[in-house]
């Protein structure tokens, strides 16, 4: 199994929303603004003092469900490659939605770190569709390209989406991990920006000792502290935006907070 490149705990992982790309129906017809900005708020967040990077088609309404458009998965390959460039910090891949085989083959071309998978190992109802459990073809792949160091954070109960079958997230968590080959787990909250229940939270940490939990969203300045006692981790997109760009100060305060939480 890979191992997330953070030494550092609590980590923080900067999102880069890009998009609408080519291939998606709101796209404007200026790829090369889109790559501008994706590399602008790149390197905001590192001046901002994250640890790493998910680079994430988020404005590409709607998604296709698990195969991307070949537009955007070309977008997304070079908007990966240029980010990686511009940034010294670790960088990972999510296109949506779960287009995870997309998202592996763009992290291995470009040395990315790690990519998120939405359903690792449950089907979910979503807005866009069914979402069907990845973990045997995103497995498969990663054999094939032998691409064992880029990690799995593999989402449970993701956001956005409610589990056809609905079981106890902690059993869940832990087949993830056993049957999904997952490298971290995210928790999250009902959508995007909406804070993560505490007690599952803490319920899913209870049972995961042996891999990082990453708080998927609604993590901000005011309730850092509350959820990084039970998560290792957080990705953390809207609260860093101001309108659609990432905010320096909003990074920066962030951090600061972070880093008072760590471990020496």
């Amino acid at each position: 199994m890979a191992k997330l490149p953070f030494n550092v705990r609590p980590f923080i992982i900067g999102m880069v929303h890009v998009g609408p790309l080519p291939g998606t129906p709101l796209y404007n017809g200026s790829f090369e603004d889109i790559l501008e900005r994706a590399i602008r708020d790149a390197k905001t967040l590192e001046e901002g003092g994250v640890d790493g990077i998910m680079v994430e088609n988020y404005y590409d309404r709607v998604y296709s469900i698990g195969r991307a458009d070949p537009a955007v998965a070309a977008s997304m390959a070079v908007i990966v490659r240029e980010v990686r460039k511009e940034v010294s910090i670790p960088v990972g891949v999510n296109v949506l939605r779960d287009c995870v085989l997309e998202s592996l083959a763009i992290a291995y071309v470009n040395k990315a770190s790690y990519i998120r998978v939405n359903a690792l190992v449950e089907a979910v109802i979503a807005p866009e569709g069914i979402l069907m459990p990845s973990s045997f073809k995103l497995n498969r792949y990663r054999a094939v390209l032998n691409a064992w160091d880029i990690a799995i954070l593999a989402d449970i109960h993701v956001k956005h989406g409610m589990p056809l079958v609905l079981r106890d997230i902690d059993i869940l968590a832990r087949e993830a991990i056993e049957r999904g080959l997952a490298d971290a787990i995210i928790v999250t909250g009902r959508a995007t920006g909406e804070e993560v229940d505490i007690d599952t939270l803490a319920k899913v940490k209870k049972v995961i000792k042996e891999i990082p939990v990453i708080v998927g969203s609604g993590l901000n300045a005011d309730n850092a502290k509350k959820l990084l006692k039970y998560a290792d981790g957080a990705i953390v997109g809207t609260y860093f935006k101001r309108g659609n760009v990432v905010n320096l100060e909003r990074v920066r305060k962030l951090m600061s907070l972070v880093r008072e939480l760590r471990v020496t």
